[in-house]
């Protein structure tokens, strides 16, 4: 299995500094029509229908959110995947790692990628991560009011499902470590049977000339997959991974601070921020100076308010966010990366629009989280 370095002693970073991370962000396909969508939101829903409908629900809370030049686009559209490509590339970004959706057999979300693979362009590496939780009404891939179930199947399942992900693996932009083509799966301890599915897929890999897969299991709100034999790395899913290791002082000041914002909200109707938030730059600087596992690749992120959403009280918002807080915290998270010869940095998001953690420009900030990204890794600004 391929690993990476743990972090080494704080000395010179000129002097230390191994090979520089590749940072790859997630990015979502849900800008464009489906069917099923029509079906369980309403007729033209996409992403930015709930962008859109979104409002402020307390003082500075910064909603909606709008794409800067009111750039609504449509990711169905080439045009847009290259506009993607070409302003990540610009600004330092190395790839983007595109959530894939499969249900047994069945796909949702996945003209983008299909279109990217049958273009062979933009020219810009990626690779995928399973989404693979049931789809509900309360978009929180719980066990409720379910759209669409999850389930595995057996081996030819798997078999079926190998052969629509190889034809990503092929691709000559698609990343891979150490010839393995790199996949991310987001809730494996939900597949009981993950050690007979990897087998198979790793089988299916060397057969198809592949040196095996490079798996990744993601650190979320479901916890860690302890069959850390099958995996390659984890990945920590930002902010949550962060939110779960909180040390003690910062989990008292945070379950302090959101008791009085609920006792507002109760009594008065409102409060100085959302009844459940998290303060960004504590979330930071645990994020820039946690020490990590060797098999660990770090995660960013850039903001979370998903009030678009869900209920404001079952909503997680950020304060304090500011974009020099994120530079900060990320160059220091960038510069321990590079120290340790870690292979990559995950960051949560490049659009996830209607969950506040996005890269792409808006009309308040323009591109300042790119512009931070670009002058820490020294990319060329567009």
């Amino acid at each position: 299995m391929a690993t990476t370095g743990a972090d080494a002693p704080r000395t010179s970073y000129r002097t230390q500094i191994l090979s520089k991370p590749q940072l790859l962000a997630f990015l979502l396909p849900q800008f464009h029509r489906i069917p099923e969508n029509d079906q369980w939101w309403g007729e033209g829903f996409t992403e930015w229908t709930n962008v859109r409908k979104a409002r402020p629900r307390f003082s500075g809370h910064r909603q909606p959110r709008v794409p800067l030049d009111d750039h609504y686009y449509d990711l169905s559209d080439p045009r847009t995947q290259d506009w993607q490509a070409d302003l990540a590339k610009a600004h330092g970004l190395d790839g983007f790692c595109y959530y894939h959706y499969w249900f047994q057999g069945r796909q949702l979300l996945e003209r983008p990628l299909d279109s990217i693979l049958r273009r062979g362009a933009p020219d810009f590496p990626f690779c995928l991560a399973w989404a693979n939780e049931p789809w509900t009404r309360v978009w929180d891939g719980g066990d409720r009011h379910v759209l669409m179930p999850q389930s595995y199947g057996g081996r030819s399942h798997w078999e079926a499902h190998f052969r629509y992900l190889e034809k990503a693996f092929r691709d000559p932009r698609y990343i891979r470590v150490d010839d393995c083509p790199v996949i991310l799966i987001y809730r494996s301890a939900s597949i009981d049977q993950c050690e007979e599915m990897l087998d198979c897929w790793r089988n299916l890999a060397v057969r198809s000339g592949f040196a095996g897969l490079h798996v990744v299991s993601m650190l979320t709100v479901f916890g860690r997959d302890a069959r850390s034999e099958l995996f390659d790395a984890y990945v920590e899913f930002e902010p949550f991974y962060t939110q779960a290791h909180l040390p003690a002082h910062l989990r008292i000041s945070e379950k302090l601070a959101n008791a009085a914002s609920r006792l507002c909200w109760k009594y008065f109707g409102r409060g100085p921020y959302a009844p459940r938030s998290r303060d960004y730059r504590s979330m930071w600087r645990e994020i820039a100076r946690r020490p990590r596992p060797s098999r660990h690749y770090p995660g960013a992120f850039v903001d979370w308010d998903n009030t678009p959403r869900r209920q404001l009280h079952t909503s997680l918002v950020m304060r304090n966010v500011d974009v020099v807080t994120f530079r900060n915290g990320f160059s220091r998270l960038y510069e321990r990366a590079s120290r340790a010869g870690t292979r990559f940095i995950f960051i949560n998001a490049w659009n996830e629009w209607a969950e506040g953690t996005y890269l792409e420009p808006d009309e308040d900030l323009g591109t300042a989280y790119l512009d931070a990204i670009s002058a820490v890794v020294g990319g060329t600004a567009g």
